[in-house]
């Protein structure tokens, strides 16, 4: 077939998929992300015009307040739904609506009533708020009857713990959910939670539509120093050596399309290790945060082995791949002689370096760059099978074996991958390495959490080398094993975790609980360091027990909830269903079993029937390119595909024709 000839058949098959695409009701409709398009203008389409955050930093924990502002420009009501993303550490535990004059504070309700109840409410032409989790950090906002003209501002509150590494607090604010890789169909979806992967978003390059501020204000008890974000540029304020203000800078660019990360270090780099107390009446709760011994020497630690897999799929094309190559570049050149490694590439397949160990010889490690700077990013995202695949590669006799994952985590498959973890913990320790600037940080620090090794997120090209080089650090030097908790004349219970895994860098242990009776006896942390036996004590007659500390109840239920909620990914137990609900009514907190639920009992719209329901499109997190959301071809029928693909053979042969009569003419 000749150029012109090709170039016609071309034409017509490439719009093959339009019977397909008129036909947007089909059964075969998957949960994918798409691009958002403008309608008629007639209703409105970007709600949300404001996010402004405030952060308060007491000592290690982090109380947050964000504020969304929805408005209605267009003429008919709305309902608007937004997807953001949250802390992983968050536990939230206020929500209020205000409309006008008018505030309403949420209640906290089980999941299916919250959902009833607004469903209620919008029914009957009242405004709405309702919070609601579809993952540990996702979650959807829906606001009813927004009036053309209506400003609607919703305002949550959550606190965290800032957790140090290396002698660095890191407070991270996540802003954008990055796409979603999904093959599951739309009929399939197990529950309506799964629905919410189905989102608009910009193109790359485009500017977020919604306005965005943060504050922040840190108070330590130890002087601060070296206050910087490394995602946006800010403007610093020591108001004295133990008291800093950070303000957002209103620039161009400067805007909601990647996490938000904020760093600093206290004078002497250490980390405001201690005991902290919290009591009102009964309810007493403590946490522990102990700084761990110095690392191992080299001459105490066995030689590994290391399976390195990474994320080669669209969504990684361009920037978080570029960082993915720094990164494997870096550690790769800094293992020992001594020991093995593999590389498995995946995206929609994988492929594996070697079929077995290969030594840390110049040549090998030559040949593992060398093969990952051969890729370019496409393709979806297979992070199951090629987690699979890795745990089923041969390992060195011998060796203790880590896993090293590099992504951006934009797949919808967590639990799966969480279990798939658990179920092979005694095989290898599993370290996840987030690549991007607004990676799924659930699936990064679940995978991490599912295998005992530690979470490291990527936002940059400027910090790869370095987070390469803490990952290399932890994963090669364990400072502290067989680490035992106990108290000495000290009533504690519903410690949390219930066990402390070896500790394997410059973190601190951290330990929650429910303590009992006097304030007095003695918290004794013991363990085997590289310089020997390791034990730390804590006058608990000395800690602080202050009101300030109330969120340490808070925090404790929030990480019993996490425990429960990851094993309850393992399976359906009816059991800790009750148990994760009655911990967030009474605790007053969102989680996987109940929401939030704000109702304005003043019936605004006399007829709801007419409110659309609009979706807020999301920026493409910097860095991403459209190739993250992938368009796949649209089923069409055997015999129509047959059909027409016989009449673009039919139009190349009227082509080939009438190029001969034009040569004979």
């Amino acid at each position: 077939m000749d150029r012109k000839s090709r170039a016609a058949a071309w034409l017509l098959i490439a719009f093959l998929p339009l019977a397909a695409i008129a036909q947007e009701e089909s059964a075969d409709r998957t949960l994918s992300p798409y691009f958002f398009v403008r309608g008629d203008g007639a209703t409105e389409q970007l709600p949300l015009r404001s996010t402004d955050v405030d952060v308060a930093v007491a000592g290690v924990i982090a109380d947050v307040r964000v504020r969304q502002q929805y408005r209605n420009d267009g003429k008919t009501p709305i309902e608007a739904e937004y997807v953001f993303p949250g802390s992983t550490r968050a536990a939230v535990y206020a929500l209020t609506m205000t409309i006008g004059e008018r505030k309403v504070v949420a209640e906290i309700r089980e999941k299916q009533k919250a959902r009833a109840e607004y469903d209620a409410a919008k029914a009957a032409g009242k405004s709405a708020a309702l919070l609601e989790q579809q993952r540990p950090n996702v979650f959807k906002m829906n606001v009813a009857n927004i009036l053309p003209g209506d400003v609607v501002e919703v305002e949550l509150r959550y606190t965290e713990l800032i957790v140090p590494g290396g002698g660095t607090y890191e407070f991270a604010f996540p802003t954008v959910v990055g796409p979603r890789y999904v093959t599951q169909k739309e009929q399939d979806a197990a529950t309506p939670r799964d629905a919410w992967q189905s989102n608009p978003y910009l193109h790359a390059g485009e500017e977020p539509t919604a306005g965005f501020t943060l504050h922040a204000a840190i108070n330590s008890g130890i002087p601060i120093k070296d206050t910087a974000s490394t995602s946006h540029k800010v403007r610093v304020a020591y108001r004295d050596a133990n008291r800093a203000d950070v303000e957002l800078l209103p620039e161009p660019g400067n805007g909601p399309n990647r996490d938000f990360i904020l760093r600093y270090q206290l004078a002497g780099g250490g980390i405001e290790s201690g005991l902290m107390l919290y009591e009102d009446g009964a309810d007493k709760y403590f946490l522990a945060m102990i700084e761990p011994p110095r690392r191992a020497t080299p001459a105490q630690i066995t030689a590994r082995d290391y399976v390195f897999i990474v994320d080669v799929s669209g969504s990684m094309n361009g920037f978080p791949l570029e960082v993915t190559r720094t990164l494997l570049r870096n550690l790769l050149r800094n293992l020992k002689p001594t020991d093995t490694f593999n590389l498995l590439l995946f995206a929609g397949t994988s492929a594996t370096l070697s079929g077995a160990p290969l030594p840390a010889t110049p040549d090998n490690l030559q040949r593992a760059i060398d093969f990952i700077d051969r890729q370019q990013g496409a393709g979806g995202t297979e992070l199951l099978s090629a987690l699979r695949r890795a745990l089923a590669l041969p390992g060195s006799e011998g060796r203790s074996r880590s896993i090293v994952i590099a992504t951006d985590g934009y797949v919808s498959v967590e639990a799966e991958a969480f279990d798939l973890i658990r179920e092979n913990l005694g095989r290898a320790n599993v370290f996840a390495f987030g690549i991007g600037s607004s990676v799924n940080r659930y699936l990064i620090e679940g995978m991490a959490h599912a295998g005992q090794g530690e979470p490291f997120i990527v936002t940059g090209d400027i910090e790869a080398e370095a987070r390469a080089e803490d990952l290399r650090r932890y994963i090669t030097s364990p400072v502290l094993t067989k680490t035992t908790l106990s108290a000495q004349g000290f009533e504690i219970s519903e410690v949390e975790p219930p066990g402390i895994p070896d500790v394997l860098a410059e973190r601190p242990v951290i330990v929650f609980g429910k303590w009992r009776g006097e304030r007095r006896g003695k918290l004794v942390l013991d363990g085997l360091g590289g310089e020997g036996r390791f034990r730390r004590e804590f006058d608990v007659a000395r800690a602080p027990s202050s009101a300030s500390n109330a969120a340490l109840r808070y925090l404790w239920a929030r990480s019993r909830i996490q425990r429960l909620d990851d094993y309850q990914h393992l399976n359906d137990d009816p059991e800790r269903v009750a148990e994760i609900t009655r911990l967030g009514l009474e605790y007053h907190l969102l989680t996987n079993y109940t929401s939030f639920i704000a109702v304005d009992h003043v019936v605004r719209n006399p007829r709801p029937g007419d409110s659309q329901t609009v979706k807020q499109p999301l920026p493409m997190p910097q860095g991403v390119s459209d190739h993250a959301i992938g368009v796949p071809m649209p089923t069409v029928p055997e015999p129509e595909l047959i059909a027409l693909v016989g009449i673009a053979g039919a139009v190349a042969a009227w082509a080939r024709r009438r190029k001969a009569k034009a040569g004979a003419g």
